[in-house]
């Protein structure tokens, strides 16, 4: 269990200043909060994660044609406004000057 000069220690030690009458009550939250802290205590760090790989897993799909192969090719190439014989024509937007 934590003491009131613990309490005062700690609060000379993190440079704030503590009301007489709320030194009880940080008297028990510093004991709550070494408590919870304890946990880690309890922990088996006997192995070590740096050492384990983790499993593999490849978050790609499959290689594949995801459809037939241009099947969707004609259809856009009809909407598009111009046509050089196979290739789409654009309106030139950078100019060399």
């Amino acid at each position: 269990m934590a003491t009131i000069e613990e309490v005062e220690k700690l609060a000379a030690l993190a440079r704030i200043s503590i009301a007489e009458d709320e030194i009880e009550k940080f008297t028990s939250e510093f004991d709550a909060i070494l408590a919870y802290v304890g946990q880690l205590e309890v922990l088996d760090l006997s192995r070590n994660p740096a050492e384990e790989k983790p499993p593999l897993r490849n978050v790609m799909r499959a290689d594949g044609e995801p459809h037939a192969p241009r099947a969707y090719t004609e259809r856009l190439a009809e909407q598009f406004p111009a046509r050089e014989g196979d290739a789409l024509a654009v309106k030139q937007i950078i100019s060399h000057d």
